[in-house]
């Protein structure tokens, strides 16, 4: 019996990934890395201390540390987010939803918290949600599912009593690993490939979700 639901944050609640690209060119461009916006998209669902460490292999720097370019990485983010950050499509429906069947709503992000909070702020949705958890949290992040496992152990739910809602393919994997239904929602880059097909229920939009594919994760 499902008495839980985790969402993702970026990419799902809001369309974050034009603010971390932004973010991560300014932030690389300073240790001398040009990156494009078609290299960001190679690093969709990873922890920027993952991302940070990647582009380092590929393009060594000297004059900072993992953790400074991280830090100028967040800055850059916070001060993009707090100025222009919108919720997507459906977000409010699909809060009132489940906070309407009394289900206990968490958070599972790869993000760290610093801006997790600073995001869910911006977007006015912060008391929606009884668990904020972050992958930073965890020795591994997505497609690992600690951070799944770990999110539903503090709402008080086991995994398998949970729906996750995933943009990513990292994400849907870490959630079908944490042994949860899920629904999936590619961001349009991705609506194409077949590969989120795995999940329970994938649809378009957070506002396509219904009571019928609520039945049907409930096994109504």
């Amino acid at each position: 019996m499902i008495k839980g639901v985790i969402f993702d944050m970026d990419g799902l609640l809001v369309d974050s990934e034009p603010f971390w690209r932004e973010a991560e060119i300014a932030a690389f461009a300073e240790v001398g890395l040009n990156l494009t916006h078609e290299l960001c998209m190679q690093t969709i669902g990873l922890r920027i201390d993952e991302v940070v460490v990647k582009w380092y292999k590929e393009h060594p720097w000297e004059n900072k540390t993992f953790k400074e370019v991280e830090d100028s990485i967040h800055d850059n983010f916070i001060q993009l987010i707090e100025k222009d950050a919108k919720p997507k499509e459906g977000v409010q429906y699909i809060l009132e939803f489940f906070k309407a069947k009394d289900f206990k709503i968490g958070l599972a992000s790869s993000s760290h918290l610093r801006i997790i909070n600073a995001m869910l702020k911006a977007l006015d949705i912060t008391n929606y949600f009884e668990v904020v958890h972050s992958a930073e949290k965890e020795e591994y992040g997505k497609p690992h599912p600690a951070v799944y496992i770990n999110a539903a152990k503090q709402l008080g739910v086991l995994p398998v009593d949970t729906v996750a809602f995933e943009d990513s393919f990292a994400g849907l994997v870490s959630a079908m690993a944490a042994r949860m239904k899920t629904v999936s929602i590619p961001e349009k880059e991705f609506s194409h490939l077949s590969r989120f097909d795995v999940a329970d229920i994938r649809l378009n939009s957070l506002l396509d979700f219904k009571e019928e594919h609520f039945k049907m994760l409930m096994g109504k």
